[in-house]
């Protein structure tokens, strides 16, 4: 038995080693259930993961990508009830660390690594939770989590900002301040929820968050982009003050010592693929009652067949697109 999918055997520009063929289809182990995937999620992640950004040689020798996705379990393994059959689900980490991820007809993952959707939710919606509602959730919930505080929310158009600004105000954040790149992209911010935006293309971001919040700073920074805003954050950023980081455009950052100890800032960094089980526990925990109430907004910019990955990857390389790009699959 085989299956429709997206794959590639070495790393490059997607329209050069991206290929749709026929694949074994997978069986499920011990543990795990099988789904039938109905989208994929495609992040900046899975491009540099292609493209070879991280490492240039496939730990595999050839990689089905995306870790995000929603689906429904057709078939189970050993040690998992047979009533999940027919559940609709969306998943986490189905590349990470594995060959086979999202971008297929059929996916076998771990049975955990399958969480419930509720039918309410959009098989598109639950392509985009995996990656950038987790890693926005972790990054206003951990360290005691944002109620009361200011926080600032850097690139909050984008798939992890816009649900950042959505989480802080659901957890009682006293004011959220939004970083956008254009108009567009503000009018996105404040549909979220966010008090105010700033340009930083436009305007000077520390000086502008100070006049913001009185002279005090923000409490707390979720920063996409350490590199490029290690000074800005720093003179935002109020004494005792947390910066989160789960992003930066450099692998290596200098960070100015002298403004962050006179601060005694914290700093939390963190990748949602390596969140410790009590973490991600609390943040599936989180995430599944304001999915049940439907409280969050999903930012779907595009949504293209499995045979269009190679526009959905240069789309999300572009930068250009605002949300989440997902690829429905046939």
């Amino acid at each position: 038995m085989t299956m429709l999918a997206a794959s590639y055997e070495r790393t490059g520009p997607a329209s050069e080693v991206l290929k749709i063929g026929q694949l074994p289809k997978p069986s499920p182990g011990a543990g795990e259930v099988r789904v039938r995937v109905a989208t994929s999620g495609v992040n900046p992640s899975d491009v540099k993961s292609r493209a070879g950004l991280r490492n240039p040689v496939l730990p595999y020798p050839l990689v089905v990508p995306h870790s995000d996705g929603a689906g429904v379990i057709d078939a189970v393994g050993a040690g998992v009830p047979v009533e999940r059959i027919g559940e609709r689900v969306w998943l986490w980490n189905a590349a990470w660390g594995r060959a086979m991820g999202s971008a297929a007809q059929f996916i076998s993952l771990p049975a955990a690594q399958a969480v419930k959707l509720p039918d309410t939710v959009s098989f598109e919606a639950g392509a985009c939770l995996g990656i950038p509602a987790l890693t926005a959730l972790h990054a206003v919930q951990c360290l005691g989590g944002v109620a009361g505080q200011r926080v600032l929310i850097a690139g909050a158009a984008g798939a992890v900002g816009h649900y950042a600004v959505q989480m802080a105000r659901l957890l009682g954040a006293a004011q959220v301040i939004a970083t956008v790149s254009s108009a567009e992209k503000a009018a996105v911010a404040q549909a979220a929820g966010a008090h105010a935006t700033i340009d930083y293309r436009k305007e000077d971001l520390a000086a502008r968050v100070l006049e913001l919040t009185g002279g005090r700073g923000v409490d707390r920074i979720i920063e996409v982009d350490f590199a490029a805003n290690a000074a800005a954050d720093l003179a935002a950023i109020r004494t005792e003050g947390t910066i989160v980081v789960y992003g930066s455009g450099q692998p290596a950052v200098p960070v100015p010592f002298g403004a962050a100890i006179m601060k005694n800032v914290q700093m939390r960094w963190f990748i949602v693929y390596n969140l410790c089980a009590a973490d991600r526990a609390a943040a599936l925990a989180q995430l599944e009652i304001w999915l049940e109430r439907g409280l969050l907004s999903h930012a779907v910019a595009q949504c293209l067949p499995l045979e269009r990955i190679v526009e959905a990857h240069e789309a999300v390389e572009s930068g250009r697109v605002i949300g989440n790009v997902v690829l429905q699959i046939s």
